[in-house]
């Protein structure tokens, strides 16, 4: 089942590259200087990013686990 851990590993990483990138975008929003209104509209547009990323590397960490297990 190794292939499984590097599946779940690959996956995690993926994630972890798309928190990132969501932290960089409203870290961008932030330093532009924007309103509160327009701040809150630009972090709203990247929530979906971030959730998606958090579970993409959840699933990866529980496939990783899942294949140590049957290792």
């Amino acid at each position: 089942m190794q292939w499984m851990i590097w599946v779940g590993a690959l996956l995690s990483v993926v994630g972890l590259v798309g928190l990132v990138l969501s932290i960089v975008k409203v870290a961008k929003a932030r330093r532009a200087g924007l309103s509160d209104e327009e701040l809150r509209v630009a972090v709203q547009k990247v929530v979906p990013l971030n959730m998606g990323a958090l579970f993409l590397s959840v699933i990866g960490l529980m496939v990783v686990m899942v294949g140590i297990s049957l290792s």
